[in-house]
């Protein structure tokens, strides 16, 4: 099989990489934000549980917390897997990085939010805002440019991290790799997923650019 070849065949996986990374994105970051509030709330039991639960997604393998997710059904419910749908595998996996990655980006933000000057929030005061305005139309968006080196290094790791669904048996880039290097006893497809993966991640590291620019607008003093 020719290193052509290769490539089509990894590309096959690399569309399911590429569902993870987005549908991971589009559950985190949303998740993160609230979780965030959680955390930063002054009611100490919800905090603390908020708290509780960052410190258990950061401190685990991501690895070890698809697995958890995956035989969850099985082992809480004694569900048979085979009863949980064709897709159950995917769904896992979805939530297993969604609920990780939320963790990290809600620390992220409660960086960005605790950054912020007191000067911001009286100022949004003086001009008749609510809580709610003050934190969209003011805060968020200065919250989101002083965070946006942080999340670039997250969303790349997540590129990444997509290949450890092989370890509940999800089909993607890295386990047609692995199959590849099998039948043809060779490294290429090692090679040929390291340099789809770098592409990969030079993409995003470019759309995150363009977001970091798009956000300068917001001075923050």
């Amino acid at each position: 099989m020719s290193f052509f070849q290769i490539l089509l065949q990894l590309c096959e996986g690399l569309g399911y990489s590429v569902m993870i990374f987005l549908l991971t994105l589009v559950f985190s970051l949303p998740l993160g934000l609230l979780i965030c509030f959680g955390r930063m709330t002054k009611i100490k039991p919800v905090s603390w549980l908020f708290r509780i639960y960052i410190s258990i997604m950061r401190g685990t393998p991501l690895m070890l917390q698809l697995f958890v997710v995956y035989f969850c059904p099985y082992y809480l419910f004694r569900i048979p897997l085979r009863n949980m749908g064709d897709n159950w595998m995917f769904v896992s996996v979805i939530i297993g990085f969604a609920l990780n990655y939320a963790a990290y980006f809600a620390e992220i933000y409660r960086s960005g939010i605790a950054s912020m000057s007191e000067g911001q929030y009286e100022a949004a005061r003086v001009l008749g805002m609510n809580k709610r305005q003050t934190f969209f139309i003011i805060i968020l968006p200065q919250v989101i440019r002083r965070i946006l080196p942080s999340l670039t290094n997250e969303v790349i790791t997540l590129v990444k991290d997509t290949s450890l669904a092989f370890a509940i048996g999800q089909i993607e880039m890295f386990t047609m790799a692995k199959r590849l290097a099998s039948s043809e006893v060779s490294m290429l497809p090692y090679v040929g997923a390291a340099m789809i993966y770098y592409v990969f991640n030079l993409i995003v590291a470019t759309a995150m650019a363009k977001v970091e620019k798009r956000f300068s607008n917001y001075v923050i003093k």
